[in-house]
């Protein structure tokens, strides 16, 4: 691999995360440190993934209270730490050779929470700085000792697409971990500007008994809670946020949004 030592590796992995976390600032890598129970200490949420592929282990990372706040305060509806850092879980171990299984969210305040358990055994830490430390990817020793070559369709496309390396910036102070978070400056529904979201168009429900649902053939037609022209629904994560017109753009189906339905009628 690129990343010859232990240490490159997992700071590759890192930079690899750090690239696609939801943050308001681009954050910058601190140093690789040696795993220690008390770095859970310093955040306010987490999450960590599986790996596929062929190497052995888990990735985690946590992430700060403003995140974690901002999520929970979502317009949207509270929404999971898991689901906004899958990207960069799926990042981390695209850097090591595998894919990231669905992500599941870290309880840091329980009273029996063991990050070293959680990862099993010796890990790394890369503490991911932004105003303050707004993240950290953990990679356990297993894991980097079992990486391989990053996954990619197409290497050479990679090469081609690969943006140009910018200067090297000063390294940032970083606190020791178990000395608590640096104050931040909240910044609200700023830091959730790149969560993915499942968004869903909805033409109209019915319901059916499991004698009519095991009867249905090719062919069948299902009348639906909704007159013909009726706009449509647009979800995001299962929440009603807008409506529309179904349109077709390129044989492709599409949604003409017609109206923005305000928060508090859709809570």
């Amino acid at each position: 691999m690129t990343a010859t030592t232990p240490e490159a590796l997992a700071e590759a992995v890192a930079e690899a995360a750090a690239a696609v976390l939801p943050s308001v600032s681009p954050l910058v890598l601190g140093p690789v440190q040696p795993g220690s129970p008390h770095v859970a200490a310093a955040f306010a949420g987490g999450a960590v993934a599986e790996l596929d592929g062929g190497v052995p282990g888990v990735v985690a990372v946590l992430v700060g209270r403003e995140l974690v706040d901002a999520l929970a305060s979502s317009p949207l509806g509270g929404l999971e730490v898991a689901a906004a850092v899958q990207p960069a879980l799926d990042a981390a171990a695209h850097r090591l050779g595998a894919r990231a299984r669905a992500a599941s969210t870290l309880d840091l305040e329980a009273d029996d929470f063991d990050i070293a358990a959680v990862l099993g055994g010796e890990f790394s830490t890369v503490p991911l700085i932004g105003t303050g430390i707004a993240g950290a990817v953990l990679v356990p020793a297993t894991t980097l000792a079992g990486a391989r070559e990053p996954i990619t369709a197409d290497p050479a496309a990679e090469a081609v697409a690969a943006p140009v390396e910018p200067a090297a910036a000063p390294e940032p102070f970083v606190p020791a971990f178990g000395t608590g978070p640096a104050a931040v400056v909240p910044r609200g529904l700023e830091l959730l500007h790149g969560v993915d979201m499942e968004v869903t168009v909805e033409l109209g429900r019915t319901r059916m008994t499991v004698r009519d649902l095991l009867a249905l053939t090719p062919g069948a037609v299902l009348e639906l809670d909704r007159a013909a022209g009726s706009p449509a629904d647009l979800l995001v994560n299962g929440r009603l946020v807008a409506r529309g017109e179904v349109v077709v753009v390129d044989e492709d189906f599409g949604l003409r949004v017609t109206e923005i339905l305000d928060a508090a009628a859709t809570a």
